[in-house]
């Protein structure tokens, strides 16, 4: 049997939860001088986002609940995959080559991916990332082949159109430390560019390549820096809380 990422011949908020912190009746006045100390903490959190622009936003997705075998679609745009699963509205949409693929799947030919058990792979053409809004500074991802090579390319325009801002060409990887699953290997991708870019278009020989974790606004794929407003507003309520405890 030929090796293949895929062992198959075609493709046929929760809301984070309200913390309640509780204090004893007494020293009011203590109470509301933290309470100025959170939202001058969120205050200045917000202004730190801001300061940062479009460029300082960092997006990773991992395809982590898009249904296995499924057309990826616009699983992240708000929409669903072909499977009719839905995941987080980064307004991300994907061509209809990209599809998922579980480690767990029998049909797969891949192990040890770099985030849970899902990764994207295709079947046909290439598959196609659009992303509207554009980012910048330049992206990563990781990838597993084994005696293929892949490729991967960046435009200012959607559907792989426009100018070509960069390009990687994806070395094979040789087979991985899993017996079973010879698409085991994973290494990282990343390119920094100039300009806004819009599509991504990852390509190579058909059903020998997967993709897992791409990242924009990054050259270290799934390394996403926790945002100043929710690190400021962490602290803010962890001091909260070590008030409470020491004062009941």
């Amino acid at each position: 049997m030929s090796l293949a990422f895929c062992c198959v011949a075609d493709q046929e908020g929760q809301p984070v939860g309200a913390l309640d912190v509780c204090f004893p009746s007494r020293d009011e006045g203590a109470i509301t001088m933290l309470k100025k100390k959170v939202i001058n903490a969120i205050a200045a959190s917000l202004m730190l986002a801001s300061a940062g622009g479009a460029s300082a936003a960092v997006i990773s997705i991992d395809f982590e609940g898009v249904g296995s075998q499924a057309a990826i679609l616009n699983f992240y745009n708000g929409g669903s995959d072909s499977q009719g699963n839905s995941g987080t509205n980064y307004g991300i949409q994907f061509g209809t080559n990209a599809l998922a693929l579980k480690e767990s799947d029998p049909v797969a030919n891949f192990a040890l991916p770099p985030s849970s058990e899902t990764a994207m792979f295709f079947l046909t053409g290439s598959a196609i990332l659009n992303y509207a809004p554009g980012f910048d500074t330049g992206f990563s991802f990781y990838y597993s082949t084994v005696g293929y090579s892949g490729s991967v390319q960046v435009y200012d325009d959607l559907n792989g159109m426009g100018n070509l801002l960069g390009n990687i060409e994806l070395a094979a990887l040789g087979n991985g430390p899993s017996p079973a699953n010879p698409f085991s290997n994973w290494a990282i991708g990343s390119l920094a560019f100039a300009g806004t870019a819009k599509s991504i278009n990852f390509g190579g020989t058909v059903n020998q390549v997967g993709y897992d974790n791409i990242t924009f606004g990054s050259t270290d794929p799934y390394k996403v820096p926790e945002p100043a407003s929710l690190a400021l507003m962490g602290l803010a309520m962890a001091g909260l809380i070590g008030v409470r405890r020491r004062r009941s």
